[in-house]
């Protein structure tokens, strides 16, 4: 099959990139012109630039695909805290792309933002069917977005879907961005770690391979799946590192060792994505993180 994928020379883009290649489907990218290209070069078929902005591109981009996966976001609006270009890029730019690219499959690549507010009947496990009550621009636009897929599910029997990954860990290929990368300078550097709080985390790869999973699957139609592997306190990934670098380092790890809440696993396991990595799956992560910054470490 040929896919359309945006934010394909991203972090979670070029995983899904490279997954698409080895199940045997064509993808075609859309990219800006300063994107870097030389980690998804072998997994890419062909190549469209423009942005969500750029309209005119999306006919190039839609040409011959049978599913589109929307994982492009624009980060420059968003972290300059300017709603306009945030809304028009983004939050339109979306749903355009949407309207634009019917009646092909629409994979979209939500966030697990799009919750914030747990309602007591959940009791602490929250699953696909709790409604979203996001907190900020990022999980407010990720949630207005699948309002639009389940709309175009629902009232016109379009195959669409959303996958809600939590904290995406496992080396970018911007080194610097990769979970743990300043935590591990701090360690080295001999400072304490006084982080509070944690958070969930998925491996990219999960993430990757549960999109891939959903395409041209007709079980994921109108379907939303949460991807949380573990909880872990920032404490944790300090002493995890600090292990694993031979460090006796003071962390502070007077953070609660469980969340609040959980998320069920069983949507997302129906996939065949395990989520059972653990902490273990944070170790290995800061191992390989920690050997690819010794590569880069200045002589």
């Amino acid at each position: 099959m040929r896919v359309a994928l945006t934010g394909a020379s991203g972090f979670i883009g070029a995983a899904i990139a490279r997954d698409l290649r080895l199940a045997g489907h064509a993808t075609t990218a859309l990219v800006r012109p300063t994107s870097r290209l030389d980690h998804i070069q072998p997994h890419v078929s062909r190549f469209v630039e423009g942005d969500l902005a750029d309209e005119s591109r999306w006919s190039d981009l839609l040409d011959g695909a049978e599913c589109v996966i929307h994982c492009g976001v624009d980060w420059t609006s968003l972290k300059g805290g300017d709603l306009d270009a945030h809304l028009r890029r983004n939050l339109l730019g979306s749903i355009r792309l949407l309207q634009t690219s019917a009646p092909r499959q629409f994979i979209f690549i939500s966030t697990i933002a799009v919750h914030h507010d747990m309602r007591p009947r959940w009791g602490g496990v929250v699953d696909e069917d709790h409604p979203l009550r996001p907190a900020s621009w990022y999980g407010a636009y990720k949630a207005a977005v699948e309002a639009h897929l389940w709309a175009a599910h629902f009232g016109f029997g379009r195959h669409t879907c959303a996958l809600r990954p939590c904290g995406v860990y496992g080396i970018d290929p911007n080194l610097q961005r990769s979970y743990g990368h300043a935590l591990v300078q701090q360690l080295r550097s001999g400072e304490n770690v006084n982080k509070p709080g944690g958070g969930k985390f998925v491996h990219v790869d999960d993430v990757a391979a549960a999109t891939v999973a959903c395409v041209g699957n007709p079980g994921a139609a109108g379907r939303a799946y949460n991807l949380v592997d573990c909880y872990a306190r920032w404490a944790d990934w300090a002493l995890i590192a600090a292990d694993l670098l031979g460090i006796d380092a003071n962390v502070d790890a007077s953070s609660p060792a469980e969340p609040k809440n959980t998320f069920t696993k069983d949507a997302a396991q129906s996939l065949g994505v395990r989520l059972d990595r653990g902490h273990d799956g944070i170790r290995e992560h800061l191992r390989a993180l920690i050997a690819a910054m010794q590569e880069t470490r200045p002589v």
